[in-house]
């Protein structure tokens, strides 16, 4: 054990030193090196990405001042003015992420996600194996993301996998003499099971996330291609189930050292019927912050509720999105945990600044550079000059190979930008270069919409990642390791579902 955790450590020693210098060497060269194809502002930022890219990877500098930095040598190097740079730091995700962390913070502080985490282990059948825990979590996960928004999803789950771990690792150091933290390889697999399932379940309805959308209209708009809700999850359900089936196996197969104290500590921890504290009565502060969550949760789902069921252009689906957010719905329950008091007579509510200030300020920082970066990205064309040469140079000949280049393409993009500006920019790509060649825009359009979705390689590739990063308990080089090998595979299973069910369905 020791002789491993030496090595690593050896390992993240060079990696910090080796990226150090090689982000700003790549930088000058790509700045120094010609690039006709580009224009000046697309040239430079591609300097700037590259060399963000290699220092978060890396990590020579903590990931937040990273982002700083990106957004710095825009400005710098003329690309934006401050006030345009800084603006995507205000971006409505931000506050979203702000009242989702204090919503999470409250359930730690009061123990409300430890005991939700009893109510989950209660079940018997989950806890006879590691492996029904981490498919338990990841179902749950997934189903929920079919209906409100990934990030909605994962700030839900993140605080109950934040207690499930923190009992695990208790259990395991009270039967074990070592320091160490065997369940911590384990602890990694849940937190980015509450992740990547978030964004993998969306996939499967038309309002699971913005690029679904994005898709749908944009076919109906430039290629007169309807489809409709029940059309969409005819294919999008085998590929969430396909997909899904995948991130467990490969999280599971990644993540398995230690499982055998991970079973101990599963088999140690009582349940809430027979366990002495699960009688202790619910607190003031238990009770408020579960009255906040369920209200927040009831705020993130009726909106995507009124949608399905009314239809997109209606009135009230208009009204209620437009007056409801996501993050004006966090922020509604983070103002609550201030104003519903504890003891009235003493003035303590259920949350104080002094305990809500404790939350990761650094991710938000972390994801604002992020968008910061993508939205230079999407107005400079770099993103749309990227995608273009890598499609042309395949030279296509099939709308099977276009749709292939697409999905590809959008992954890879969608890591380094929101994955609603790399839909918005690749799907009318896709439908252009389909229609120009004669072929059917609709399973490359779709390959790219769901290709959008694979953003698994870093935290800023998309906020569930950034917000399970915030735990502490995910390593990069653990995120990009596991995220490269589901992003690739994944981009396979959707061109071979793709091109297995669109023609059953009519519709290739």
């Amino acid at each position: 054990m020791e002789i491993k955790d030496n090595n690593f450590s050896l390992f993240d020693f060079w990696r910090h030193r080796i990226s150090f210098g090689l982000g700003p060497l790549i930088f000058l060269i790509i700045l120094l090196f010609p690039f006709p194809s580009l224009s000046p502002p697309a040239h430079k930022l591609a300097a700037i990405v590259l060399w963000v890219v290699v220092w978060w990877i890396g990590e020579p500098v903590p990931l937040p001042m990273t982002a700083l930095l990106g957004v710095i040598l825009c400005v710098l190097l003329g690309l934006a003015e401050i006030k345009t740079a800084l603006a995507p730091f205000s971006d409505p995700v931000i506050f979203l992420f702000m009242g989702s962390f204090i919503i999470a913070r409250s359930m730690t502080l009061h123990g409300l996600d430890h005991r939700l985490a009893f109510r989950v282990l209660s079940w018997k059948w989950v806890k006879t194996s590691p492996l029904k825990l981490l498919f338990m979590l990841g179902l749950v996960t997934a189903g929920l993301s079919m209906w409100i928004s990934n990030t909605a999803t994962t700030a839900m789950m993140f605080p109950l996998t934040l207690g499930l771990i923190s009992m695990l690792q208790a259990k395991n150091q009270e039967s074990s003499s070592s320091s160490s933290q065997p369940s911590t390889p384990f602890a990694t697999a849940l937190l980015l099971m509450a992740a990547y399932a978030s964004s993998v379940g969306g996939i499967g309805t038309p309002v699971g996330t913005p690029p679904n959308l994005i898709a749908i209209a944009m076919l109906n708009k430039l290629a007169q291609v309807k489809l409709n809700f029940f059309q969409w999850m005819l294919f999008a359900i085998p590929l969430l189930i396909c997909m899904y089936l995948l991130l467990f196996a490969f999280l599971f197969l990644l993540h398995k050292k230690g499982l055998k104290e991970i079973q101990r500590g599963l088999a140690s921890i009582k349940t809430p019927e027979s366990a002495s504290n699960s009688f202790r009565p619910w607190t003031k502060g238990e009770k408020n912050t579960l009255l906040v969550f369920l209200i927040t949760v009831i705020l993130w789902v009726t909106p995507g509720l009124i949608l399905m069921v009314c239809g997109e252009n209606s009135s009230l689906s208009q009204m209620v999105t437009g007056r409801i957010p996501e993050a004006a719905a966090a922020l509604i329950g983070a103002l609550l945990l201030f104003l519903i008091p504890i003891d009235w007579k003493k003035g303590k509510m259920t949350l104080s600044w002094k305990e809500a200030v404790d939350i990761d300020w650094g991710t938000l920082l972390l994801f604002g550079g992020g968008l910061s970066l993508g939205d230079l990205m999407f107005k400079t064309g770099l993103a749309e000059a990227v995608g273009q040469s890598l499609i042309k140079i395949t030279g296509t000949n099939s709308v099977w190979l276009l749709t292939l280049m697409g999905i590809y393409v959008t992954i890879l993009l969608t890591e380094t930008t929101s994955n609603t500006a790399s839909a918005t920019m690749m799907v009318p790509v896709m439908i252009s270069l389909a229609t120009a060649s004669g072929f059917n825009p609709l399973p490359p359009a779709l390959g790219s919409a769901f290709g959008a979705s694979l953003a698994f390689m870093l935290p800023v590739s998309t906020p569930p990642n950034a917000i399970v990063y915030g735990s502490g308990l995910v390593p990069i080089t653990k995120m990009v390791r596991a995220g490269i090998l589901i992003s690739l595979s994944g981009g396979l299973i959707i061109w071979l579902i793709l091109r297995l069910l669109l023609p059953v369905y009519g519709l290739a």
